[in-house]
């Protein structure tokens, strides 16, 4: 298996995605797309190619191209027999809809916080509207550990804890998880320990920003 990842301190898609077939233990070569200007034009055309989408992640497993983060995730659960998934129905159908949420950028909230900004030395405050979509993200997140008891979302480390991992680093490295939500917070540091988020955040920390924002005015991102 051959994964194409985009840059790692900018492609949060790929980063899934990468965690994903990391967690399930399985072997893939990783081939790095530069998405930083000038390189990202001919970079993606490159993988256009192959891939229908141009775009990546894109996981190649002998002539089949599977070019979307989450049928990435979902191909790395079918490799281990479903253990990234519940084996309950219900249980299994909550965590495709939380995999659903976070696909569509979660109420907006990922398109509004770029995952570059995550490595930016100055933050600016989240909006009215996005915090009130973090409220609804933490509640969910908590509603979800009480049910299952932990330490995950569903128990037992699935591919709904995975997905949400660079989402988790967007919202919360601009603002800090409110006391009550102490459930999420413990939940999120145990992600964030694990040795696959580790290793690909040490990565991401060495580059450059993709994209660097213009201080000059005083603006924060």
């Amino acid at each position: 298996m051959i994964l194409y990842s985009g840059t790692k301190n900018a492609s949060s898609w790929s980063f899934r995605a990468w965690l994903a077939l990391k967690e399930a233990g399985l072997r893939f070569d990783l081939k790095h797309v530069d998405l930083t200007e000038p390189a990202r034009g001919n970079a993606l055309a490159a993988v256009a190619r192959f891939s229908p989408s141009a775009s990546v992640p894109a996981l190649i497993v002998d002539d089949v191209v599977i070019f979307d983060s989450m049928a990435t995730m979902e191909y790395a659960n079918d490799r281990v027999g479903g253990d990234l998934l519940p084996k309950e129905r219900k249980a299994r159908a909550v965590a495709r809809s939380l995999l659903a949420w976070q696909h569509s950028g979660v109420s907006g909230l990922c398109p509004a916080l770029s995952f570059e900004s995550v490595f930016y030395e100055n933050k600016r405050g989240p909006t009215a509207e996005e915090t009130a979509d973090g409220e609804r993200l933490l509640a969910a997140w908590c509603d979800c550990l009480r049910r299952s008891g932990g330490p995950y979302l569903m128990g037992s480390l699935s591919l709904a804890d995975l997905a949400f991992v660079p989402t988790i680093m967007r919202i919360f490295s601009h603002v800090a998880v409110p006391t009550r939500w102490a459930e999420a917070a413990t939940w999120m540091d145990l992600l964030l320990q694990r040795t696959s988020v580790v290793e690909w955040m040490e990565d991401a920390r060495r580059l450059d920003p993709v994209y660097l924002p213009d201080y000059r005015d005083g603006g924060r991102v």
